[in-house]
């Protein structure tokens, strides 16, 4: 009777809330890939994403919907192009830094599910360049 009365006034029990609120409603072993916010806001789509769209088409995309639409736009375009289907999750209650999440309705166990950002990429790849350019200006002088 008690757990009646707790489920109409605090509704149903779920196994980890604060895990289920930072991926967007889904769990961390579920996901196949995810985004932070400032991921999601950057120009272009990530590749890292598209690639996971095509190989798991029966995972499910989820939005952060208190996130502008201009910068959700691409990756819902990318999701109906590899027809997987997507939901906007709003919960105004808690904030998360995820943007965007794949994820499956079981869990799979992916390891690494953070795509690593574009700015570090490109400020790894400047430095070798710097270093290759550098050692062929201590060759020329």
């Amino acid at each position: 009777m008690d757990d009646y009365l707790e489920n109409g006034i605090y509704g149903q029990k779920q196994t980890k809330p604060d895990e289920r609120r930072k991926f967007l409603g889904s769990l961390r072993e579920r996901v196949v890939v995810a985004l932070t916010q400032s991921q999601v806001r950057e120009k272009g789509v990530y590749k890292e994403v598209q690639e996971a769209l095509k190989e798991n088409p029966d995972a499910r995309l989820l939005l952060n919907g208190s996130m502008s639409y201009t910068f959700l736009s691409k990756y819902i375009k990318l999701a109906d192009t590899f027809n997987i289907s997507f939901s906007m999750v709003t919960n105004m209650e808690t904030e998360t830094d995820v943007g965007l999440v794949l994820a499956y309705n079981e869990a799979i166990d992916k390891e690494e599910i953070f795509v690593q950002e574009k700015s570090l990429k490109k400020k790894e790849d400047v430095k070798k360049k710097k270093s290759i350019f550098s050692s062929i200006k201590k060759m020329l002088f």
